[in-house]
């Protein structure tokens, strides 16, 4: 009997043929859907039903280093209208409707023929990037649709195409330009693009996106998470202009276990077989030109006489220049080896021992989504003031300034996709969606030697659904990018006596383990960390959540819980812990700063934000930060074994 891998591959292939469209990215994401555990008769249901969807909806792209490209920002002021029951984006049956808002830039609201009942032209603004919460006091709470619109004057070039790149949308997001529908995207943290080439003209046009920020069953992540639901178009959109054929994907990474030899290869977008591509890193004085296959593909190889390679101590990034056919993409590099060896992680064949801390992508002072410089450079001026080497994103794909900042500072990386907690695991359309999103954040950030690992879960229960889907998650994860280790944050450690072991199968596939405990909170009195002993699996540990929560500036014993000396208190046991578990190679207290989280409701103390910051949402430092700072400092903790 064929496999269900193989029937899922060989019904995409044909509706491709069929249907005469480009379905290279998707039929990426659907030939892997499928493991050949699930029953035949629901991979092909299943399948049925996402191909039938896919011919329905307008596909999308995803560009790399557009940051590196010339764009025309869209950024600035957008009209937009409130569709509180969604009922001017979805039919009743939950289908975009073709006589929506975006047909018409706005109307004639006085007119002799039927009264319009909205109007772009005089409705009020929100500034994008930006969440709508945050920016008009009515939405702070809300989640639902919200209909953006702006005019744009273009000119367009003969045989340029143009892409309309949004940086990211929370949550799912339907574009329109010039009433035409281009796009459709699922997924708040990861950019998108929608080819507006053939509906663009000369002169005034218009761009209409709907953003619907309703959390779903069977959405990533899902109705239940810990920050907060920011809606809206939260990071930069802009119009992108490349050549027929175009550079949109690469990968150029140091060869494990060698210090001057780079391989990678050269996606072009519309090419032949027999294009030539030229690689060059002229600072390291290589250059080769190689030709792409049918597929559009060229691999290269590079050999250097020296390379300078990227450490914190020394974040050396190299100007990588690309040019195929009329497209050419330049872009800032660092090569570094990341591997693991026995409980050891090796940088560059050197030991290393992570010193580090979580960070939200919630900004500093004002709240709302990380999108500006100034956000990234006051969170990680914070982190070199804790002497940290290490930053863990939580629980998603932050702006991708914050990886640029990260590659020229040398701070190490591990990315998340937000797989967390209460994920429908036996739904095989989410494992879809987590596929995607872990393809689009490795698609976008493979070119940022700052990264170490991928992560492909928070805190998720421990069972054969859950394990078999994060398993394939880990393989795919693997196959994309060979170079980085993968990992995932655990709490599934359970106290036994006095031990706590972790015997979740899950561990046993990732390369490094992040462990996350709340003893002193969650579990036990602070002390409780002097006696417990720690029966882990022999790989890098990280122990990647621990804390307690403090409202800054609320005073008392160490014995009082909300104050900011219990929460020194559990930091100081924990750090005496940590010395005796041997394979523990880095840490990562929860969380640098207090962020928003509509679970958080103890009036006076967490007044909506979790408090296990070091620093509280003011920039205020809490006494634990003092605690993690000389810790670090002076090698208490972080020293490599």
């Amino acid at each position: 009997m064929t496999s269900p891998r193989t029937i899922a591959s060989s019904l995409i292939c044909c509706k491709e043929d069929i249907g005469g469209k480009k379905m290279r990215w998707r039929t990426f994401m659907l030939q892997r859907v499928l493991s050949p555990n699930f029953l035949l008769l629901s991979a092909l249901l299943f399948l049925a039903s996402v191909t039938a969807a896919i011919a329905q909806q307008p596909l999308n792209t995803l560009l790399v280093d557009v940051d590196h490209r010339p764009a025309i920002s869209l950024d600035g002021p957008w009209h937009y209208l409130v569709d509180m029951t969604g009922a001017n984006l979805y039919t009743p049956q939950g289908e975009i409707r073709d006589n929506t808002y975006a047909l018409n830039q706005h109307l004639d609201v006085s007119g002799p023929t039927k009264p319009a009942e909205y109007n772009f032209a005089t409705a009020p603004t929100l500034n994008v990037p930006g969440d709508w919460n945050t920016q008009d006091p009515t939405l702070f709470r809300y989640e639902g649709v919200i209909w953006y619109e702006r005019n744009f004057d273009f000119q367009p070039k003969p045989g340029i195409r143009t892409f309309l790149h949004i940086g990211a949308a929370n949550y799912r997001s339907h574009v329109w330009v010039n009433g035409k529908r281009l796009c459709d995207h699922e997924g708040g943290f990861t950019p998108f693009d929608c080819e507006a080439t053939q509906v663009l003209h000369s002169g005034s046009n218009f761009v209409v996106i709907a953003v619907d920020s309703t959390r779903l069953v069977d959405g990533i992540p899902a109705l239940n998470y810990d920050w907060y639901n920011y809606g809206g178009l939260t990071r930069d959109v802009s119009l992108v202009a490349v050549p027929a054929h175009f550079i949109d994907d690469y990968d150029a990474h140091l060869v494990s276990g060698t210090s001057n030899k780079i391989s990678g290869y050269v996606h072009v977008e519309g090419a032949s077989a027999g294009l030539p591509v030229t690689i060059k890193v002229p600072e390291a004085h290589l250059a080769t030109t190689v030709t792409t296959d049918a597929d559009g593909r060229a691999a290269f190889d590079l050999t250097a006489s020296s390379l300078s390679l990227w450490s914190p101590g020394s974040p050396k990034l190299y100007k990588l220049e690309i040019a195929a056919g009329q497209d050419t993409l330049n872009d800032d590099v660092g090569f570094r080896d990341i591997r693991v060896e026995g409980t050891h992680i090796l940088l560059n064949g050197k030991p290393i021992y992570l010193r580090g801390v979580c960070v939200q992508g919630e900004a500093p002072y004002h709240s709302g989504r990380v999108y500006s410089e100034k956000d990234v450079d006051t969170l990680l001026a914070w982190v070199h003031q804790l002497h940290a080497n290490f930053i863990r994103l939580a629980h998603y794909p932050n702006d991708e300034r914050m990886l640029r900042a990260a590659d020229r500072q040398g701070i190490m990386v591990w990315s998340e996709i937000p797989l967390w907690q209460h994920i429908a695991f036996d739904n095989p359309e989410v494992y879809t969606k987590a596929d995607f999103m872990l393809h689009e954040m490795i698609r976008r950030d493979r070119d940022k030697a700052s990264i170490l690992f991928w992560s492909v879960a928070n805190e998720t229960p421990n069972n054969p659904t859950r394990t078999e889907f994060l398993t394939r998650l880990v393989e795919q994860a693997h196959a994309l990018d060979a170079s980085r280790p993968v990992t995932a944050a655990l709490n599934t450690a359970r106290l036994e006596g006095s031990t706590m072991t972790l015997t979740d199968p899950l561990a046993q596939v990732l390369d490094v383990v992040g462990v996350n405990e709340y003893i002193g909170w969650y579990q036990g009195e602070p002390t409780l960390a002097d006696t417990v002993t720690w029966d882990l699996p022999q790989k890098p540990i990280i122990m990647s959540e621990f804390g307690a929560e403090a409202k800054a500036g609320n005073h008392g014993t160490i014995a009082r819980r909300w104050t900011e000396e219990y929460q020194a208190n559990v930091y100081r046991h924990q750090i005496d812990m940590f010395h005796k578990i041997p394979q523990l190679r880095g840490t990562t207290p929860w969380i640098l700063m207090d962020f928003r989280s509509p679970t958080r409701n103890l009036p006076l103390l967490q007044d909506g934000y979790n408090r296990k910051g070091l620093i509280s949402d003011q920039g205020v430092k809490k006494q634990a930060f003092f605690i993690m700072q000389k810790a670090y400092e002076d090698g208490a903790v972080g020293k490599p074994n």
